[in-house]
């Protein structure tokens, strides 16, 4: 009986071990920390920012094979503006992914890079619809041209029986072939492109509209610096 263990006296040493280690725990951030880095869900879809770079390349190299066709095509022919801003906002995609793996990165320099983000995809969004209806606009032109060569332009009109129709000349382009069947080709790969790069944005915004911002991870730091204790906001 003299050297008996009493039970109570046993479940009060485990206790005691668990919040030591619950303790040593909170001290090194350990499992918090490894939860975080290990949480897939918590971090920026890469492929969104991938596909938005990819997309705004393609945009903006086929606008500048058109701008090699003729010097006299208008910018909102040649989108290459559109590409570029597109590139702009998958750099701002991957920046957010890389700030997002950091558990101890400070939320409101998280908050600002998400809202930026979710404001160019936006941007985004309605320029790809502008450049896709003026795409519209111009195929549809184009396929109505009437070309003839002239030197070292190409003269263009809708009517070549209207001597006051309108006309569209076309400088350095020596052979008319390459604005009726070349150009419009362009015209509709720019539509195509641009609807891709439109929907990519509206998953992008929905993305961050859908989990307020929530969905990657964002914490506040609470207590002493030696303590770490973390929770979504």
């Amino acid at each position: 009986m003299g050297s008996g263990t009493s039970p109570m006296g046993s479940a009060g040493g485990g206790n005691a071990t668990a919040g030591k280690e619950k303790k040593g725990q909170a001290e090194t951030g350990g499992p918090v920390l490894e939860e975080a880095q290990k949480c897939c869900g918590c971090r920026f879809p890469l492929l969104v920012a991938l596909l938005q770079l990819l997309l705004g390349i393609a945009v903006a190299a086929v606008a500048f094979l058109m701008v090699a066709i003729s010097s006299s095509l208008l910018a909102r022919e040649t989108p290459h503006w559109a590409g570029i801003i597109m590139i702009v906002v998958s750099l701002l995609g991957f920046i957010l992914f890389c700030i997002t793996r950091v558990p101890d990165e400070r939320t409101s320099a998280q908050f600002i890079v998400k809202l930026l983000y979710f404001f160019l995809c936006t941007m985004g969004l309605v320029i790809s619809a502008v450049v896709i209806a003026f795409q519209c606009y111009h195929y549809a032109l184009t396929n109505s041209y009437s070309c003839k060569e002239m030197g070292e332009y190409c003269l263009c009109t809708l009517d070549p029986e209207d001597s006051i129709a309108r006309t569209f000349t076309y400088s350095g382009v020596t052979d008319c072939s390459a604005i009726v069947s070349t150009l419009p080709m362009y015209y509709l790969l720019q539509m195509v492109l641009n609807l891709a790069q439109a929907i990519v944005c509206l998953v992008g915004a929905f993305l961050m509209w859908k989990h307020r911002y929530q969905v990657f991870f964002a914490g506040l730091q609470r207590g002493s610096p030696s303590t770490h204790n973390w929770q979504k906001v």
